[in-house]
């Protein structure tokens, strides 16, 4: 059975009906953006927890500082040479070991390059395994350890 509305009195002219949407607009429009605004903040919060542990890690510390002392890095970017924001590779420690491959964005005045990291955790202390700093420009690399090694001699 259909229940049906009055017909209108003499005189009065019949309203159509709303639609859902003029209806519902006013509130539906604040929670879809709200939403998505949750949304968005929960990925940025992941993604800055990660990055955020990766910067903190002495593998990242320790392969930052070494380009950022090396002459040779120094001469091809300029200094100050300063890390992006996008640390890419992954950092997996359990207890007092653990591993590190990391690429580090990296530039200053002159240019930009990437510094790349291997790192192993033994013993709760970083070894560094490879790091070498690539030049964007000449895609020279050079490699930071046997710089290291050299100055220490």
């Amino acid at each position: 059975m259909e229940i049906q509305s009055p017909p209108p009195l003499p005189g009065q002219r019949q309203t159509p009906s709303a639609t859902w949407w003029q209806r519902n607009w006013k509130w539906f429009v604040p929670v879809c953006f709200g939403v998505v605004v949750l949304v968005v903040g929960f990925i940025v919060g992941i993604l800055a927890l990660v990055f955020g542990m990766m910067k903190s890690s002495d593998a990242y510390k320790d392969a930052l500082a070494m380009a950022q002392e090396n002459q040779y890095v120094q001469e091809a970017l300029g200094s100050p040479i300063e890390a992006g924001l996008l640390v890419m590779g992954n950092i997996n420690v359990n207890g007092s070991s653990g591993h590190a491959d990391l690429a580090i964005p990296v530039s200053g005045p002159y240019g930009e390059g990437t510094i790349y990291v291997v790192a192993s955790k033994s013993a709760g202390r970083w070894t560094l395994l490879n790091l070498v700093t690539e030049i964007a420009a000449t895609n020279e690399r050079i490699d930071l350890l046997a710089d290291h090694l050299d100055h220490r001699r």
